[in-house]
């Protein structure tokens, strides 16, 4: 487990030690005491920024809603057909979950134990929801092949998606990120990831011409 220095000590630090403790050990096997020896400062100290381990979990688990939350509001993801909103949805979604690892990694682990954890799987559901309905929308306009079931479809490409977290390193062995144990992926830059997804989901759906 990585400790930051005493030095170097600020509220976000605080918080990427404590995403990263919370992934190593769940959030529910992680202590005050197991925070305060990650972050080498004392759990008083701790304390005086936040009122407990579950507001860090928020603060942690908003980042990552907010990141994804926020791509539906940006231009391409409101203009044009469908199926090239759905496109520039998806690339933005590997593009934010490779950008923010941690947080999206501990918010695709919460289990709905706590208050914030039942808070973040509903918006995880709303953000799912409005996505499905891009994919609804394409198909109904026919952009999208017709027989793979639309709810199905989702689950599987967005299975893919957070399938990305479970390997992807972003310090691969040349330096520009990588894929950790995925044979002949080693070394894949983010452009890479972002463009062999695409290419996969949508290569699939699309109706053949």
């Amino acid at each position: 487990m990585t400790t930051a220095k005493r030095d170097t000590y600020t509220p976000e630090t605080l918080l990427s030690v404590a995403v990263q403790v919370f992934i190593e050990r769940g959030y529910d096997g992680t202590s005050m005491e197991h925070l305060s020896k990650a972050a080498g400062i004392s759990k008083s100290s701790i304390y005086h920024h936040v009122t407990g381990k579950e507001e860090l979990l928020r603060r942690a688990v908003s980042r990552a809603l907010d990141e994804l939350f926020g791509i539906l509001d940006e231009e391409h993801a409101r203009v044009g057909t469908a199926a090239e909103r759905l496109e520039y949805v998806v690339r933005r979604m590997v593009e934010v979950l490779m950008a923010e690892l941690p947080y999206v990694t501990l918010l695709l682990r919460v289990r709905g134990n706590t208050g914030t954890e039942r808070w973040a799987l509903e918006r995880r559901r709303e953000f799912d929801h409005r996505v499905a309905a891009l994919l609804k929308d394409a198909a109904a306009e026919g952009d999208v092949r017709a027989d793979v079931e639309v709810r199905l479809a989702t689950r599987l490409v967005f299975g893919m998606i957070n399938s990305i977290v479970e390997w992807y390193r972003p310090d691969g062995p040349d330096g520009r990120g990588g894929a950790s144990g995925v044979s002949g992926a080693s070394g894949a830059g983010e452009r890479e990831v972002v463009e062999a997804v695409a290419r996969l989901v949508f290569g699939g759906l699309r109706k053949a011409s």
